[in-house]
């Protein structure tokens, strides 16, 4: 089994300047959503924006992916191919944006929702970013992966009634896309890999609206509700720190933006 890489201090501001090139991506991307806009010009624009400022996308080909960018509409949780659907209203799209830049990756997601959504599915989306931020909170020396799940699947599944998919899971990140330790966004307090300070984790929420069970679609990527219910994800990059994690990258950016498109609806959360 592969350990668990430390992260020296120049290795995450490596990372750092790769999550947050994610964000940025994101961010721009928030500003031409829009109904009518389809999958493969949003993957075309992502990554046109990524190789415009140094880097390379990084899914592009990953066990064979045939996009820059993981484009997941309404009922498809995670890996959705980049494809000619046009958003429509009410919509719901998680766009996955993987970075390697100077050898280090950044992985970022970020659920956008396009005006009007209905009141469940806005509640779905408010709530699975607090699971994100809560996840967070518990990602410091000390604690333990079961903490950081717990801390999901309590507020998803125990205070909000939400499915929370136990076959994909959050994981370590660096100069690999995926490293060691898996990250689940269910658990038990006080179990799992304990958390060292300057271990590198992406935490991903992936929280559904109905039933927790999902389904792979033919094109033996994209992953959706098995009930064809919303589903919503968040992720960040996160340092492990004594007090507080070192969040890598940055949602705030991405809110601006959403805020700035009328085609886009906001969706708070709690600080």
């Amino acid at each position: 089994m592969a350990s668990i890489e430390i992260k020296t201090a120049s290795e995450i501001e490596l990372m750092r300047t790769a999550s947050l090139l994610a964000s940025d991506t994101l961010a721009y991307l928030a500003g031409i959503l829009r109904p009518g806009l389809d999958g493969g010009e949003i993957d075309k624009t992502g990554e046109e924006y990524i190789r415009d400022h140094g880097a390379v996308p990084g899914f592009l080909g990953y066990r064979g992916f045939p996009g820059s960018l993981c484009i997941s509409i309404n009922e498809c949780v995670v890996h959705g191919i980049p494809n000619g659907y046009e958003l429509q209203e009410g919509d719901v799209i998680s766009i996955d944006c993987g970075i390697l830049k100077d050898g280090f990756y950044g992985d970022v997601a970020f659920t956008f929702a396009i005006a009007p959504l209905t009141d469940e599915v806005k509640k779905l989306l408010e709530v699975t970013r607090e699971c994100l931020d809560l996840a967070v909170e518990q990602a410091i020396v000390g604690n333990r992966i079961g903490d950081i799940g717990y801390a999901v699947q309590h507020h998803a599944e125990k205070v909000h009634g939400y499915g929370v998919v136990r076959e994909l899971v959050g994981h370590g990140l660096g100069r690999n896309l995926h490293e060691k330790p898996d990250v689940p966004n269910y658990g038990r307090r006080g179990s799992g890999q304990r958390l060292k300070e300057d271990m590198a984790i992406a935490i991903e929420p992936m929280v559904n609206l109905g039933t927790r069970k999902i389904k792979q679609l033919r094109d033996g990527w994209g992953i959706v509700t098995k009930d064809g219910k919303a589903s919503a994800h968040y992720e960040h990059d996160v340092i492990i720190k004594p007090d507080q994690a070192d969040v890598l990258s940055d949602h705030d950016r991405i809110d601006r933006e959403v805020k700035r498109n009328d085609n886009l609806q906001y969706i708070s959360r709690k600080k």
